[in-house]
């Protein structure tokens, strides 16, 4: 997914956070959806500047963005690091994206993981698949398949198509995993069941093995 994309998405998620506690992150919601980008610019910063995490995480990505006045990516990355460090699951999320792709900051895998597995331990999902992935590639981790396999099977738990077919296959060829063609089976349906044709071939081969007695 292209940062832009991923950032709007983060942005448009905050709608009903938006209603919460402080009056600045409210005034900067209402004014970012009536189009005042300046205004809620504005806003969020106040909001930011009294530790409002959902505040600095809105500000950084208008900033990184150029919404409501000049891009300014060294700033957003601080806001948007303020807010990790606040313990905001979405900023450190997105931070480790950033370090991961050593875009507007100093490219580090080591310590993306580190903003992957914060925001993969509060349950963000694609939090968990990331980390589980440097643990698989040895990228920014030591390369760890029980530490995968247990990432990928919690994002699977919450439904991602792509962990439920991964960790199937660990399960199925003993990777990081005791081998376990029940359970390879079970999550090939789980991806299967949600569009996967390559793992509904693989489910109904493995029922078949399982059933061929």
């Amino acid at each position: 997914m292209p940062l832009s994309t991923l950032f709007a998405a983060l942005l448009a998620a905050l709608t009903a956070s938006a209603a919460a506690a402080d009056p600045d992150l409210q005034r900067g919601w209402a004014a970012y959806s009536s189009g005042d980008l300046a205004g809620a610019r504005a806003a969020y910063l106040r909001a930011a500047q009294r530790n409002e995490p959902l505040a600095q995480f809105n500000l950084s990505v208008m900033l990184i963005q150029g919404e409501g006045g000049a891009s300014d990516p060294a700033q957003g990355v601080h806001w948007l690091r303020r807010a990790a460090e606040a313990g905001l699951a979405r900023a450190q999320y997105s931070l480790a994206v950033l370090l991961d792709r050593g875009q507007h900051v100093a490219k580090s895998t080591t310590e993306a993981t580190h903003w992957y597995r914060k925001a993969a331990e509060q349950g963000w999902r694609d939090a968990q698949v990331s980390l589980a992935t440097q643990y698989f590639l040895g990228r920014g981790a030591t390369r760890d398949y029980a530490e995968a396999a247990r990432w990928y099977e919690r994002a699977a738990e919450q439904g991602d198509e792509a962990a439920c077919y991964i960790v199937a296959s660990m399960y199925e060829n003993g990777d990081g995993v005791a081998q376990s063609y029940e359970r390879a089976w079970y999550w090939y349906a789980q991806a299967a069941a949600r569009g996967d044709r390559a793992a509904e071939l693989k489910a109904r081969e493995l029922y078949r093995r399982l059933h061929a007695d």
